[in-house]
């Protein structure tokens, strides 16, 4: 009776255990995934080698961290800035969205850094980041390097930036990303 009663109680274990690695394996391929942030692009916020977990599938709202399909190869992490259908206006780091003036405060700190000695204090380790801080004319730039520009966001496209504007690849050079080409967004930080 005893050995009837272990056997019942090691196979309601070996269920339990696999229902829940079945549970978190499908998890990890439906709904999140874990990623790795590369490069200096998302600086100060979120630097190199530091860990996340993004949700797939969800509603993407503006100002939201998200992984991209880069056109090509790899993945990149922006941030959102334009929605479908949107007019976003840059005038030497004044953010205009859709006809109103819009915060940018997670940008405050590298703004500062910026006006006060161009990141040159900043990006001290690396001279290609300090040579194009110093022919900048503002903190966030068109492609063709101008401060002052306007993008009209199509329908069903997303602009994202990094938050490191002046080295960050994005929709700047690479265009618009369609919600299909948005993996996620972030929804936590490992310690």
């Amino acid at each position: 009776m005893i050995k009837k009663r272990w056997l019942f109680c090691l196979i309601g274990l070996v269920l339990f255990v696999t229902i829940c690695f079945m549970g978190l394996l499908l998890s990890r391929i439906f709904i999140w995934q874990p990623i790795v942030v590369e490069g200096h692009a998302m600086e100060p916020n979120f630097v190199a080698n530091q860990h996340l977990i993004i949700i797939k599938k969800t509603q993407i709202e503006r100002f939201d961290i998200v992984v991209a399909k880069k056109q090509g190869s790899g993945n990149i992490l922006k941030r959102v800035i334009g929605l479908p259908g949107d007019t976003i206006s840059y005038d030497k780091d004044t953010l205009t969205l859709n006809g109103q003036v819009v915060d940018e405060p997670y940008l405050k700190d590298y703004q500062e850094k910026f006006a006060t000695d161009k990141l040159q204090s900043t990006h001290h380790d690396n001279s290609f980041f300090q040579n194009i801080a110093k022919k900048a004319q503002a903190f966030t730039l068109s492609a063709d390097n101008k401060a002052t520009f306007t993008i009209h966001v199509p329908e069903g496209q997303y602009f994202i930036l990094g938050d490191n504007r002046l080295v960050s690849q994005d929709s700047r050079q690479l265009g618009t990303f369609t919600k299909k080409e948005l993996i996620g967004k972030i929804k936590f930080r490992a310690p």
